[in-house]
């Protein structure tokens, strides 16, 4: 089984972490079979989404001197050109379905940087050939698809990796070495919080008649969606907002942010989620009319039983700038997070407070931090996120550790979706019996994947898909 880092030690033991082999033969990578490669070879990669964000992932693979980049894909020649520039021998596409097809014997990985919407279905289709899959955070645009990427990894026996970069870095290491040392006690209480969204939400769909440019596939960019005419309202980034295409501002940050809180609790899935949105926490009972779109702002809770004899934590996550109570251990010239957001554990003991991708650990007050020692525990990943995961595929499935393997990734998406299920679900109509049954604490069945109180909850558990782009269980 693909190994995931110190969380799967940290959390009930799931697995040992196994040790990096020592050394290498020298082989042909048809001698290692399906999901190997060997380490004379370069580890071809296609691309799945090559402008923006898609351009920067490719940018930091390709510092590995052992990549190649071998295909690039994207919907939108636009957004694909200055990446076409760079790598002008990658072989390009538009339809990712077509390349994998045509070229499944060339390719050993495949990065996938699209907008939220098509993530589960390309990260399938590449992991059904046995290829090995970065995919960009949130894993997946609903928690069934979260459940499958996960099955689909061990099933296939691919080495897979989430885009939170975070879950790599040395905060979140600092962070759980913390915690072993009980210095703050047993965590109770968890707040993370982040100024996002930066991108328009909270409104209806835009409308109008556009042309298409002529560089774009719109259909192919609706992917999985239903749908709907081409808006430029929609591209390049504000997708994120509308619940056809993204996961609005908890997908977006909460991979970032509440990462350190999942790695290092005994927690999994949750067994209760409540939410408010859009001022409603105001008292105002303000009526939410844009169900098509995420709101402005929302404060989601989820209650986690407790595991291990740990007392139950309760996890609240604010958008839109909203901001927990500010702790009294801080002084006024001291910083709460970041500027992206920031997350803070309430323990028994005393606090602990991070910026966004658990970056800057620090106890509370600030000058608990100069009285006591943290031994360092916990292997450090010097080479960073991405060129882990490029190791790991180089050893081929189960010989390396990953921060954030479809092992751990996957069921932390889903517990992250939950909230947006509970967003949904409170805003879905504006009539005041259905605003007000909303309302209530959504009880969650996490092996059936089922709202157990609230039924019209599970329409967003598994949405509906374009034919050609289903995501099924095999």
């Amino acid at each position: 089984m693909e190994v995931n880092s110190f969380r799967k030690n940290s959390r009930r033991d799931f697995i040992k972490t196994a040790s990096l082999a020592a050394g290498f033969f020298i082989v042909p990578r048809f001698v290692l079979g399906r999901g190997y490669i060997a380490p004379s070879d370069k580890l071809n990669i296609a691309c799945i989404g090559v402008g923006g964000q898609g351009k920067g992932d490719i940018l930091e693979l390709a510092k590995s001197p052992h990549v190649n980049i071998a295909f690039l894909c994207d919907v939108d020649e636009r957004r694909a050109a200055d990446t076409v520039k760079l790598y002008p021998k990658a072989k390009y596409y538009t339809d990712f379905r077509v390349m994998l097809q045509k070229e499944h014997k060339n390719i050993d990985a495949v990065l996938i940087s699209t907008p939220d919407n098509t993530h589960a279905v390309a990260a399938i289709a590449a992991m059904q050939m046995g290829k090995h899959v970065y995919l960009q955070k949130p894993l997946t645009h609903d928690i069934y698809e979260a459940r499958m990427l996960t099955e689909a990894a061990r099933k296939y026996k691919v080495v897979t990796q989430m885009g939170n970069q975070g879950g790599s870095g040395d905060g979140v290491r600092k962070m759980k070495e913390i915690y072993d040392a009980g210095i703050i006690g047993d965590v109770t209480n968890v707040y993370g919080w982040t100024n996002r969204p930066i991108w328009p939400q909270g409104l209806a769909a835009p409308t109008g008649n556009h042309a298409i440019p002529k560089e774009l596939q719109w259909d192919l960019w609706l992917g999985p969606a239903a749908f709907v005419k081409y808006n430029p309202e929609y591209l390049p980034f504000n997708w994120r907002g509308y619940t056809a295409f993204g996961t609005g501002a908890l997908g977006d940050m909460a991979c970032h942010i509440l990462d350190p809180a999942f790695r290092i609790l005994p927690i999994d899935y949750p067994s209760e989620i409540e939410c408010s949105a859009n001022g409603s926490w105001l008292g105002v009972g303000q009526e939410v009319k844009h169900p098509e779109s995420f709101p402005s702002s929302s404060i989601v809770r989820f209650k986690f039983p407790g595991k291990d004899n740990k007392p139950d934590v309760k996890i609240t996550w604010m958008d839109g700038g909203l901001l927990p109570e500010r702790p009294e251990e801080l002084k006024e010239d001291e910083a709460m997070g970041d500027w992206n957001g920031g997350l803070l554990l309430e323990g028994t003991k005393g606090k602990m407070m991070a910026d966004c991708y658990g970056a800057n650990p620090r106890l509370l007050p600030l000058s608990k931090n100069k009285e006591i020692t943290i031994e360092q525990t916990i292997k450090r990943v010097p080479e960073g996120h991405y060129l882990q995961w490029v190791n790991a595929c180089i050893a081929g499935y189960g010989k390396n550790e990953l921060s954030s393997s479809f092992d751990y990734a996957g069921p932390f998406t889903e517990a992250i979706l939950l909230g947006a299920l509970a967003v949904q679900a409170y805003q879905m109509t504006d009539r005041k019996d259905h605003y007000q049954e909303g309302r209530k604490k959504l009880l969650w069945d996490a092996k059936n994947m089922k709202v157990t109180n609230l039924d019209i909850a599970n329409q967003f558990v598994k949405r509906e898909y374009r034919k050609g782009w289903e995501v099924n269980k095999w």
